[in-house]
């Protein structure tokens, strides 16, 4: 048997092993509903499916989705590049590092619900998902780069600037090189913490269409099967968001030119 299983193509092991994983839980998913014997305190997987299955089949349900996540990407994509340039600006003027570590570390340190009531008085309850994304992202991009800025090999770049390498070409294959990893890194922790924050965020500001408001009024009208149905679809974005993610990551390693090295500095020199 464990010849057999050797045989077996990579990709195919790694999907029995999954499907293994998924039926195990769902199984006991399933005695513990059996167990309990009220749908109303915990329903069945059986159950769960069929209404997330009746839900997708709903243009609302889309509609709702789309909204939700076009809100916390928004929020994930401008926390990226305000990261970039922030992480940037603080490795060549260090003062604005000393400047901006105590807000950083505020933002860290803060619990995100703290965060949401605070920023409600301030931002109207469609914009605020978006703003609780930021705030997830924003610090772990930061720290992230700024480390790997400063990681990067002085010797190399001294020996760029002595063989004339032009700014472009040290930010290009020097600068670019030793930041990717951690920025791809900082990429697939931060994003699934904003999922999980926004919508939070919208659980408790409930906006007229988010997945937010849908769990709150699951909750609200005791519709149990409804609050994990949507539960279950918050999960499986965040899954799918990921997916996207890792295969980003290995997309720009497979196509990135690699770090120069002295050796090569030198040779061309």
């Amino acid at each position: 048997m464990i010849k057999a299983w050797n045989r077996l193509p990579k990709i195919a092991r790694k999907l029995l092993q999954y499907g293994f994983v998924i039926v195990f839980w769902l199984a006991v998913w399933m005695v513990a509903a059996l167990a309990v014997g009220e749908s109303l305190l915990l329903p069945s997987p059986l159950e769960v499916l069929a209404r997330l299955g009746v839900l997708a089949l709903r243009g609302e349900f889309w509609m709702t989705i789309l909204t939700s996540l076009g809100r916390i990407l928004y929020g994930v994509f401008f926390a990226l590049l305000l990261g970039v340039i922030l992480a940037v600006a603080t490795h060549f003027v260090p003062f604005l590092y000393t400047l901006f570590y105590p807000l950083i570390t505020v933002v860290r340190s803060t619990p995100v619900a703290s965060f949401i009531i605070l920023a409600y008085l301030w931002i109207d309850r469609d914009t605020l998902p978006s703003f609780i994304a930021i705030l997830m992202v924003l610090p772990v991009v930061w720290a992230n780069l700024h480390e790997a800025l400063g990681d990067v090999d002085k010797q190399l770049l001294e020996f760029g600037k002595v063989f004339g390498f032009s700014c472009l070409k040290i930010l290009r294959r020097i600068y670019l090189p030793s930041v990717i990893p951690a920025f791809m890194a900082s990429c697939r922790s931060s994003v699934g913490l904003a999922w999980k924050a926004g919508v939070a965020a919208e659980i408790l500001i409930v906006p007229a269409i988010s997945i937010g408001r849908m769990l709150s009024d699951a909750k609200q009208y005791l519709e149990t099967v409804d609050l994990f149905a949507w539960t279950l679809a918050v999960i499986l974005l965040s899954l799918l968001l990921e997916l996207c993610l890792l295969f980003l990551i290995k997309l720009i390693k497979g196509r990135k030119k690699g770090a120069i090295t002295v050796k090569e500095v030198a040779n061309r020199g």
